[in-house]
């Protein structure tokens, strides 16, 4: 499948008002600098869609984008910054955890998204058990494995298996500089 059309719609902080339609949300969940907003862009073939940058915590708020007229792709702030002050890292964990299980959106699925260098992290265990015990739909992707040896990232694959362990759960490798899953990435969005 092909996205023909991705735009920014909305970014909300604190009480703005959510986007809420009938339209299915996907949200991409992830530690900070993990390439949230370059996978969105790869995905979309639009490198400007989404905000990236090389500084951790950018991202503050929660994004919304409007993929082909059928469904939000949801780019949520990143989480376990070390650098942010404790406040700035507790409200932004909040939000997170109110988009994904107080608001009453209508989620499709949910991506998260980790370094494949890294792995999965406290607070990424913290989120799987969080969607685990909400019964959201979601699967990991292991981004930035162009920066690993092929042994490695078998090891880590089976590693993030191991931690997830559940085995409704998929784990696609990805990296934005050879989007060679991209489909695979597309197809499990849209399934």
């Amino acid at each position: 499948m092909n996205i023909k059309n991705a735009q920014f719609m909305r970014g909300i902080v604190g009480t703005n008002d959510i986007i809420n339609d009938v339209k299915a949300q996907i949200a991409f969940v992830g530690r900070s600098n993990v390439g949230k907003s370059s996978l969105i862009n790869s995905l979309v073939g639009n490198k400007n869609l989404a905000r990236s940058s090389s500084t951790p915590g950018r991202t503050q708020q929660i994004n919304f984008f409007l993929i082909d007229q059928k469904v939000y792709f949801v780019d949520l702030p990143g989480y376990g910054y070390a650098k942010t002050s404790e406040k700035q890292r507790d409200k932004i964990r909040k939000m997170i955890i109110w988009y994904l299980t107080y608001s009453e959106i209508q989620h499709k699925k949910v991506v998260l998204i980790t370094d494949a260098k890294v792995g999965l992290r406290e607070f990424d265990i913290e989120m799987v058990n969080l969607l685990k015990d909400q019964e959201i739909d979601f699967f990991v992707v292991l981004n930035k494995v162009d920066k690993l040896k092929q042994g490695e990232v078998i090891k880590i694959v089976k590693d993030t298996k191991n931690k997830i362990n559940d085995e409704r759960v998929g784990v696609i490798t990805y990296s934005s500089k050879n989007p060679i899953n991209r489909e695979k990435i597309i197809g499990e969005l849209f399934n």
